[in-house]
């Protein structure tokens, strides 16, 4: 067990470098790191984190110590990041990267790569349906990159935000779906696609949250754990170390404190702009996730995004088949849409938002529209077209988004 370490910053101030430093050598003492292979786990540039700082402190604490201090990308199922895009993640020059970091290897993790994975267990379906308060009881495989097993040692780096499947972010997430293997990460999606957005983005003590650290204590390895809560103006506002589950326990608690605002009613219209590290809908349907709650019935959100080009890499060809439908849709014709990938049907009832389907209909609470640059070939297609609202795709003049 990991003694805990934690600081907040001062109301409207951000911890400096060196209260960050102070902080990784307290948690991070040389003498323990000796000849020990350590390896880092990161999330990707979805995510937003001062991770070079981190890498920084880090590898001047222990990285002249150990014998192998390594990085491995928590994609989930995201794209593989190149060298130059790691570089940029850990915020270190090309030069720094052939001199000072060079011994330091560099992972992509492959979730899709059964060689990769190892089974570490199976959630039975008894504890599946006390986990997930009954709403599901089968057998799930507990797979995760087998790497973690080649290092003494596991630092998980990440932040914690509000999340529309788990509640909030960081900890054991940056596990599974992480680093971890498909089956766990498609089932606790659609768990949270069946519990719906609005009653699990930014509680804490969610069924899914329960699986994940319930799959998390299946993986045998040391591990710590280091979550930073980060302010809207990009400030440090607090660090948590120790356990992955201690250190996200109380990181979960500012982050609820500085990143969820209540309003007294909801709103027709929401433009909800994607920042340009969502380069696919597949992450930039966080615009519609986030807001969701205070989306008026009967109303639009717009998720504008004019630098988006593609639905999803990994995983358009499926939804070209099902497109973006609510919840109810999938649930009530199961037997025609089980086959496909839980975590693909998560993803489109998510950015659907909650509706019903009836005799055939499916009557959805809101519209949803996309203001981007998905070619207009795609126009007609079931991926394109969220359910039966409209879809605009962005041109030279914006306006033209927000047509009726």
């Amino acid at each position: 067990m990991h003694e805990s370490f934690s600081q907040i910053a001062k109301a409207g101030q951000g911890l400096s470098e060196a209260e960050v430093f102070s902080l990784v050598a307290k948690a991070c003492q040389s003498g323990d790191y000796k000849n020990k292979r350590i390896l880092l786990i990161v999330p990707d540039g979805t995510r937003t984190a001062p991770v070079g700082l981190m890498f920084r402190a880090l590898h001047q604490q222990i990285g002249s110590v150990a014998k192998a201090l390594d990085v491995l990308i928590a994609l989930g199922t995201h794209q593989p990041m190149s060298e130059e895009a790691i570089c940029g993640r850990l915020e270190i020059s090309k030069a720094d990267r052939q001199t000072k970091y060079g011994p330091v290897k560099f992972f992509n993790h492959a979730w899709d790569n059964p060689e990769a994975l190892k089974q570490v267990g199976t959630l039975a379906s008894d504890e599946v349906s006390k986990l997930t308060d009954g709403l599901f009881a089968m057998d799930v495989p507990v797979e995760i990159n087998r790497l973690l097993f080649e290092y003494d040692q596991v630092i998980i780096v990440g932040p914690v935000f509000p999340h529309e499947v788990v509640g909030c972010s960081g900890g054991n997430k940056y596990l599974f779906p992480g680093v971890g293997g498909p089956q766990i990460l498609n089932f606790f999606h659609w768990l949270g696609a069946v519990v719906t957005n609005p009653m699990i983005i930014g509680n804490k003590w969610t069924p899914v949250r329960k699986v994940v650290d319930r799959a998390a204590s299946m993986v045998k390895v040391d591990k710590l754990c280091f979550c930073l809560v980060v302010a809207p103006n990009k400030n440090l506002a607090g660090l948590f170390a120790g356990t992955p589950e201690s250190a996200w326990d109380k990181a979960s608690d500012l982050s609820r404190q500085i990143h969820i605002t209540y309003k007294d009613k909801p709103f027709h219209t929401i433009v909800s702009c994607a920042p340009p590290m969502y380069d696919e809908l597949w992450t930039a349907g966080k615009c519609m996730y986030k807001l969701e709650p205070v989306l008026a019935d009967g109303g639009e959100l717009i998720i504008f995004a004019p630098h988006l080009k593609e639905v999803c890499v990994s995983h358009g060809t499926h939804l070209e088949e099902i497109g973006y439908h609510c919840r109810d849709y999938f649930l009530k014709q199961w037997d025609k849409f089980k086959r496909f990938p839980w975590g693909v049907v998560a993803h489109s009832t998510h950015v659907r938002g909650i509706g019903t389907y009836e005799n055939g209909v499916e009557k959805c609470r809101a519209d949803v529209t996309l203001a981007t640059q998905i070619p207009e070939a795609k126009a007609n297609s079931k991926t394109t077209r969220i359910a039966k609202t409209k879809a605009f795709w962005w041109s030279r003049k914006p306006a033209r988004c927000f047509s009726s």
